[in-house]
């Protein structure tokens, strides 16, 4: 016998009713599109598709998310939180040479592990959008971090960071979208990369050592012979 609406979980009973509702927020939607992206790829994310995942109407997705530009900005800014939290974690503990190679290979498999959702870092602009800027300082703010331990001064920390941020991320972004050309040498390109990355912030911190050494010396300019 066909079961009535008060037999019907959530149906005719307004409590449950809104129970449900409850169950579907900005942060529901976000992460089954960052699921759905992982399984079927940047060019499959539809608004559709992602009602369908939720078991909802896809006005209901409307409450939450105004269109599918305002989706893939809220992507950007929990792929770069999930991000900022694994390089953090990969580098507790560690500093100098070891952080950076620590980074670079928990940011190179979070990037394979989860290409749909890295893709979306590449979606919207981040000038201009406060959320996105943040979320960008965040894993810049790790890699800063790991980099303390060469006691540069503020701006060349940044820059450094800036640099480490924009390889790295060039070089998954080329990976997770079949971009080397030679993939089968990509494990060895990318252990070269590292390798230079603490080559050259190791000049670095010898010049500023350099410098600040100079600075420091007495001057022999006008002393009497």
């Amino acid at each position: 016998m066909p079961s009535s609406a008060a037999d019907r979980p959530g149906d005719g009973d307004p409590m449950s009713t809104a129970r449900n509702a409850k169950v579907l927020d900005t942060v529901a939607v976000v992460r089954a599109a960052g699921d759905l992206l992982d399984e079927v790829g940047p060019e499959e994310l539809s608004l559709t598709r992602v009602a369908e995942r939720l078991g909802v109407t896809q006005p209901a997705l409307y409450r939450h998310v105004a269109n599918l530009a305002e989706l893939w900005r809220l992507l950007g800014i929990d792929t770069r939180a999930r991000l900022a939290g694994v390089l953090a974690e990969a580098s507790i503990g560690l500093a100098g040479g070891d952080a950076i190679t620590a980074i670079a290979h928990a940011w190179r498999r979070f990037a394979t592990e989860h290409p749909g959702r890295y893709a979306s870092t590449g979606r919207h602009a981040v000038e201009g959008e406060p959320d996105l800027v943040d979320a960008v300082h965040r894993t810049i703010s790790v890699l800063e971090q790991a980099l303390a331990a060469y006691g540069f001064d503020d701006d060349a920390t940044r820059d450094a960071a800036e640099m480490m941020r924009s390889t790295l991320h060039g070089f998954v972004s080329y990976e997770i979208m079949h971009g080397h050309p030679d993939p089968g040498r990509s494990d060895t390109t990318f252990e070269r990369l590292i390798h230079h990355l603490i080559v050259a912030f190791d000049a670095e911190r010898r010049l500023h050592r350099a410098g600040t050494e100079s600075r420091g010396a007495p001057s022999t300019q006008g002393t009497p012979s």
